[in-house]
């Protein structure tokens, strides 16, 4: 039978597990907008690396996802 204590810990430690998923998306999703901008004012281009950077940051981010929760 499992104890209180335990039971809390394993509740805690899944929160903190999505959390940090969620923040590791929200992180590469940041740098995927920052660079984009830098790569389109550095080339003088349209906002192409402004679309496809995120883009690319969102599709990382979820493989990620999904490799944790196939864990």
């Amino acid at each position: 039978m499992s104890t209180p204590g335990k039971q809390n810990d394993s509740k805690y430690g899944n929160a903190m597990k999505y959390a940090a998923v969620g923040t590791q998306m929200m992180v590469l999703m940041g740098l995927g907008v920052w660079g984009g901008l830098k790569l389109d004012q550095k080339l003088h281009s349209s906002p192409a690396f402004l679309i496809v950077f995120p883009v690319l940051a969102l599709g990382l981010s979820l493989y990620q996802l999904y490799k944790q929760l196939t864990k």
